[in-house]
């Protein structure tokens, strides 16, 4: 019992240790700006060294051999995205615009699964509570979301706080409410944009001085 005991803390050591020194080896980006690549490699490795730790006596060296060749994989591939841009590209992706020149790039969005709840979470952590305030936006292969802002205007207005109005199409009604005017308000002021139906509209926001901000679907 003892013997069993004493080899399952050898087991943990030699789990954690190993996982250290590969982690040491493949470099700064399995702890930081993690791809999605990265992120199912950190998954993978964490889950052999889990399987080290906790199996058999005799499946330790398996784990391990596992670990290490998992881990040269890594390696390799790493080299290679170095050399080759269109296997980095493969690999890790790359970066997707999802604002330009101020307006929303709806396909960019759709093909990764990316909506505007994300985006504007987004923006809001770096200090962006409007939408007219962008004028183009990366969304990078980490998941960070870059931010070139509208040069301001001369004389700069406080906004305050936007509204949001309509998300993907439909009406927020109880922001609406919020703001005390009704949908007739609203539909008119689309109108006067050329807009017929709420579902036309991408994104819709008012500031707190009651500038309403429209983006229009992509036909």
């Amino acid at each position: 019992m003892n013997f069993l005991i004493e080899y399952h803390i050898f087991q943990t050591f030699v789990a954690f240790f190993g996982t250290l020194v590969y982690a040491r080896i493949l470099g700064k980006t399995q702890i930081s700006q993690l791809s999605f690549y990265d992120y199912v490699n950190g998954i993978t490795i964490g889950s052999i060294a889990a399987f080290i730790a906790v199996e058999d006596t005799d499946e330790t060296m398996t784990g391990f051999i596992s670990l290490t060749v998992f881990c040269l994989l890594t390696y390799v591939i790493a080299y290679g995205t170095l050399k080759s841009r269109p296997l980095r590209k493969l690999i890790q992706g790359e970066p997707t615009i999802v604002i330009a020149k101020g307006k929303i790039i709806e396909s960019s969005m759709a093909g990764m699964r990316y909506d505007l709840d994300e985006l504007m979470a987004q923006l809001r952590e770096k200090d962006i509570f409007h939408l007219a305030e962008v004028e183009y936006a990366i969304l990078e292969s980490d998941g960070q979301l870059s931010v070139l802002k509208k040069q301001p205007a001369p004389t700069i207005q406080y906004k305050g706080l936007a509204t949001e109005l309509i998300l993907d199409g439909q009406l927020v009604e109880e922001n609406l409410q919020y703001i005390n005017h009704d949908e007739a308000w609203l539909k008119l002021e689309l109108s006067k944009r050329g807009i017929n139906d709420v579902s036309q509209v991408m994104y819709a926001s008012v500031d707190e001085n009651g500038n309403l901000y429209v983006d229009k679907r992509s036909q």
